[in-house]
């Protein structure tokens, strides 16, 4: 089953009470559903019934302890994800390759949906923006990766020159898994 953005407010706002913090950052496939709605989007980008999220919080190891909380709450074959057809995977910072900049290009997400509906607190998910999920999907380089940006470019969602160029701008231990995804688009591009 196709998730969709109520999903995504959903798991975001449950992240952040897990995980006892104010924002949570959308890592992962699903943090598309933050720049585009359901209908929007080809099917096989939200495919995924696992949402990636990161505690925002600056201690490593604490955000570390705060992943492990909310995937043992919420994880793969949890009580959580028997009852609302979705489950909460705890990612860090080295999940993900991501291109320089990211983090000032978060999508933010906090609306009535991400409020705690008994104590009124207002929650927020931060979402990759698109073209920087691309690059994090490239450089994991496995196969559904490639046919998710595969499916973003050909629906003209995600400016392929913007991913390029993101590319070329990694951090230094990141360059090498950058450098090869774009000798590998070189040689499939037109």
């Amino acid at each position: 089953p196709a998730m969709n953005r109520q999903q995504l407010f959903h798991a975001i706002r449950a992240a952040c009470v897990i995980a006892a913090v104010d924002r949570v950052i959308v890592v992962g496939s699903q943090s598309i559903l933050g720049s585009f709605d359901t209908d929007q989007l080809p099917p096989i980008t939200h495919l995924s019934a696992e949402v990636d999220l990161m505690p925002d919080v600056e201690d490593f190891d604490l955000m570390v302890e705060l992943s492990d909380l909310i995937e043992g709450v919420g994880g793969e074959l949890s009580p959580f994800e028997e009852l609302h057809g979705f489950a909460l995977d705890g990612v860090d910072l080295t999940t993900s390759v991501l291109p320089l900049g990211w983090r000032e290009r978060l999508v933010a997400i906090s609306n009535e949906f991400t409020k705690d509906p008994v104590t009124g607190k207002q929650y927020a998910g931060l979402c990759l923006d698109p073209a920087d999920l691309c690059v994090a999907k490239l450089c994991a380089g496995r196969e559904k990766d490639r046919a998710f940006v595969a499916a973003l470019f050909q629906a003209h969602l995600v400016d392929r020159a913007v991913v390029w160029e993101r590319l070329q701008n990694m951090p230094p231990e990141h360059a090498e898994v950058a450098a090869a995804v774009l000798a590998e688009l070189t040689g499939h591009t037109r």
